[in-house]
């Protein structure tokens, strides 16, 4: 007897939330305020003269993620864990504290950029903002359950489209875009190169290795199905293709989001000759009298939003990255009791991060140097990912393919040019 068709069970399909996972918040928290200052900047300064970098910066930017992705998912343990297993303890915590100290910055610049954002809205004491938000994001990562925690991380990325709506509000010609996107005319100036090793230093930065990689390793452990690949090789052709997906369509929503914030300021403040923006909020303050306050305060928004899903990224890689080292109990998915030191290493971060602003340290000059700590962990952790990934001690019958071994290597030399090149401009 033939069953009728709707007795034949059908293939189950993955869900979005399934596949749209650790990539894209990966990708959404680049564009943090920290980033939306470098953008803005390129922008104001250059025009469109800029956004040729996103076009490069994207097929190397997705390698060197799915390779810290693959190595998350296939071996069970983050990057620092791998690290300590294979390499020796005093480069591993060098490394690590390099990754601490830049990420502890960081989430000052961007809690101070948030607050700011707020003030200009609507006014108010910018100190009780930034310590709000900051106990606001530390709550949320320690007491919420994991699962549900992505998913409002997942809500957050489409606080990005604020980005697109200024675009289309403030007018941009498109075929000049297209058209310096494919021949741009480049410059040799010491200007011009400052902005372009800050684009790559923004765009491909070490804490987003730590957290793709991290946050495969807890999508494994809370999925009673899954295991690491090595170990259940079944599971890899799914698993290698939506991290694939995901991974692809995360950092293409990363950059285009950056050159949506490249063109709004370009459009902007490069045409009406305000080209010295240094922070986010100061960008979202000179649209203001350009654009007219809808696109200022969309803009503004964007900055809080983008904060909130940077935040716990920038707080979470380094507690993976620390939790790891020191062979604690790490993950979100933790109960706080069963993992303390993870979370106050969050805790902590978030909370130094926040204390910087009331300190004399002027908030340029620590984005200058969270930006230069960066770019000289960046490389060696690179190396290191890239070498853990090509040997089949570490990940069994899943080392890297040519193609994404190729582009990897690549993007660690363009990081490698990079450095040189923030040393090179130093000062200037």
């Amino acid at each position: 007897m033939t069953p009728r068709r709707d007795e034949i069970k059908q293939p189950e399909w993955p869900k979005l939330r399934d596949i749209m996972g650790p990539g894209l918040i990966t990708g959404a928290s680049d564009d943090d305020p920290s980033g939306i200052a470098t953008y803005s900047q390129a922008g104001a300064q250059f025009g469109y003269a800029m956004g040729w970098t996103l076009l490069l910066t994207y097929p190397l930017m997705s390698a060197i993620q799915l390779i810290s992705a693959h190595v998350g998912r296939v071996t069970g343990h983050g990057l620092a864990g791998n690290m300590r297993r294979f390499y020796p303890m005093w480069l591993l915590y060098c490394l690590v504290g390099l990754l601490v100290a830049a990420n502890t910055i960081n989430l000052g610049a961007d809690l101070g950029a948030m607050a700011a954002a707020v003030h200009l809205l609507v006014a108010g004491p910018m100190p009780v903002y930034i310590i709000s938000f900051a106990i606001l994001s530390t709550l949320l990562e320690v007491f919420v359950r994991y699962s549900r925690y992505a998913n409002l991380l997942r809500w957050l990325t489409l606080s990005l489209f604020a980005y697109v709506a200024t675009v289309f509000v403030v007018g941009v010609p498109w075929l000049t875009v297209a058209r310096d996107l494919v021949l741009p005319d480049i410059k040799v100036s010491g200007d011009y190169l400052t902005v372009i090793v800050a684009v790559f230093g923004t765009t491909i930065s070490p804490y987003l290795f730590f957290w793709q990689a991290g946050e495969e390793v807890e999508d494994e452990q809370e999925d009673p199905a899954a295991k690491p690949l090595i170990e259940a090789p079944r599971q890899a052709p799914r698993q290698m293709a939506r991290m694939q997906l995901d991974t692809i369509v995360g950092m293409g929503f990363s950059n285009i989001i950056a050159l949506f914030i490249m063109l709004t300021t370009a459009a902007t403040l490069h045409a009406h000759g305000a080209t010295d923006i240094q922070t986010s909020s100061q960008a979202a303050e000179a649209l203001r009298p350009i654009a007219g306050r809808f696109a200022f305060t969309v803009f503004a928004l964007g900055i809080i939003g983008t904060g909130l899903l940077a935040l716990p990224v920038l707080a979470g890689s380094a507690a993976y990255a620390v939790g790891e080292a020191l062979q604690w109990p790490v993950g979100l998915a933790q109960r706080p009791g069963r993992a303390p030191a993870f979370y106050a290493t969050i805790a902590a971060a978030t909370l130094i991060g926040a204390l910087l602003n009331f300190s004399p340290l002027d908030p340029i000059k620590a984005l200058f140097w969270s930006a230069v700590i960066n770019g000289v962990a960046a490389v060696p952790i690179m190396v290191m990912i890239m070498l853990m990934a090509s040997r089949k001690r570490v990940m069994g019958q899943f080392t890297l393919r040519p193609l994404l071994a190729t582009l990897g290597w690549l993007a660690t030399a363009a990081m490698a040019v990079a450095a040189v090149g923030m040393f090179a401009t130093w000062g200037s």
